[in-house]
Formats: structure tokens, C-alpha cells, sequence
């Protein structure tokens, strides 16, 4: 029982980082009067140096001794999308779940500093873009995310590329936000999410990010079972630290 606390402590601190600094590059980047405006008046660049940022905040995290507890999954449908790759048991995974919703919450609690500037963009919080629907903000999420989950699974399930594997998020990310933030954010997790949206009181369209991203990682998941990608098999839970013990945790034949 120790253990599992652990590695649900780990994700709670995991995504709260990935929110608190993450969303603190959109907040900077993007929020009225900031300095970060003035100097790169092009939104597209910004979105470019947003989206490689927040990657590299999730990177450095899968890196750090947090990633190596929990495997830094620091969202809630890479969880989901372990579990049902069955290395995961379905009470191990839903205390994941919480730890990161938590952390979400958590981890936006600091974006409140950044006062008029944060409340100027809702503290970095996710919506449909001005001029899409809530439906193109769906297909967005779903893009991107399967954008993500397939991309994780096959750095993972590629043995030369495994080890490079955080090495995937700046590029993704910074891809992902510069083409499809005005769409719908790019959040691809709901628990990076939940936190900004709970900071300014704004719920519009909250729905999208958790139906565009579960919708993401089933697509993802269900094309890894064409005959050829099946070679691609994960082998554990996480993203980095792969040397080390996997854990009975991870295993659900012997959890």
C-alpha cells in the first residue's frame, strides 16, 4: 500500500508541475501586457515557442526522479491507454486518474499570481477557438491526441527509439499548438485542463476535453492492432527510467 501511495503521490506532484509551468509559458507568452508580446509580436512563432516549452516541462519531468516513481504519465488518457494495453490494473490506473485531476487543480493554484495578465487569457485554461464550434474543437482534441498517444506508443514500442522517448514532446508539442491551438488549445489532457478552467470560473465547452482526448487515444489504440504495428509492443508503463524495476504495480497478472 506504501508503494501505490508513492506512485499516486508522484503523479499528483507530476501533472501539478506540468500545469503550474507549463500553463505559466501560455500565460507569459499570451497574456495581456506581457513583455513576451511586445518582443514576438507573431502568434504563430509564440504558439510554436509555447508548444515546444510545455513539452519540454513534460519532458524534464518524465526525466526527473517523479517520472522514474510513476512513470510520468501526468495525464489521464496515457493512463488510460496503459491500461488498456494491459499494463496497468483498472484500480492502479484509477488512482493515477485522481492523483492527476488532483495535481491539475493543484498545480493552477500558482497561475493565480500572475494576476491581471493570467485572468486576461482565463489562466491559460483551454476553450474553442473564436470562430469554431465546439464540434471542430472535438475533432482538434482528437487529432492531437492521437497525435500523442500514437506517437508515445511508438517511440515506446520501438526499442532504438525508447530511450529518446521524451525527446518526443517539445517537437510534438510545438507542432501541435503552432497548427491547432486557435482551434480548440491543444490540451490533448483533460487534467491540464481541469485546473486554469477551475482558476477562472469558465466552463464553456469543458466537455471537448475530456470526449477529444478519450476519443484520441481509442483511435490510437485501435489502429496499434493493425497486423503490422503489433511488432510496436510496449512492455511497461512508463515514459522514461525503463532500466529500472517496472514494478509489480504495472503488472496486472500479479499486481
Amino acid at each position: 500500500m506504501k508503494r501505490l501511495w508513492t506512485l499516486f503521490l508522484s503523479e499528483f506532484i507530476g501533472t501539478a508541475l506540468l500545469v503550474g509551468v507549463g500553463v505559466s509559458f501560455v500565460i507569459l507568452d499570451f497574456g495581456k501586457g506581457s513583455p513576451v508580446v511586445a518582443v514576438l509580436p507573431d502568434p504563430g512563432l509564440r504558439r510554436l515557442i509555447t508548444g515546444f516549452l510545455f513539452g519540454a516541462t513534460g519532458a524534464s519531468i518524465a526525466v526527473s526522479p517523479v517520472g522514474k516513481t510513476s512513470g510520468a504519465h501526468i495525464n489521464p488518457v496515457v493512463t488510460v491507454a496503459f491500461w488498456l494495453k494491459g499494463k496497468m490494473t483498472a484500480p492502479n490506473a484509477l488512482g493515477y486518474i485522481v492523483a492527476q485531476l488532483s495535481g491539475g487543480i493543484a498545480g493552477a493554484l500558482p497561475l493565480l499570481a500572475w494576476g491581471h495578465m493570467g485572468a486576461s487569457i482565463n489562466f491559460g485554461g483551454t476553450y474553442p477557438g473564436p470562430g469554431f464550434t465546439v464540434l471542430q474543437a472535438t475533432l482538434g482534441e482528437v487529432v492531437t491526441t492521437f497525435g500523442l498517444i500514437a506517437g508515445l506508443f511508438l517511440f515506446l514500442g520501438h526499442k532504438p527509439l525508447r530511450p529518446f522517448t521524451p525527446l518526443l514532446f517539445p517537437f510534438l508539442y510545438a507542432v501541435m499548438v503552432y497548427l491547432e491551438a486557435p482551434v480548440s488549445g491543444t490540451s490533448t489532457n483533460p487534467a491540464r485542463s481541469i485546473g486554469p478552467s477551475l482558476m477562472a470560473s469558465s466552463w464553456h465547452g469543458w466537455w471537448v476535453y475530456w470526449v477529444g482526448p478519450v476519443l484520441g487515444t481509442f483511435v490510437a489504440l485501435g489502429l496499434s492492432q493493425i497486423s503490422w504495428l503489433r511488432r510496436f509492443e510496449v512492455e511497461v508503463a512508463k515514459v522514461y527510467h525503463f532500466e529500472h524495476d517496472p514494478h509489480r504495480v504495472f503488472r496486472p497478472s500479479r499486481a
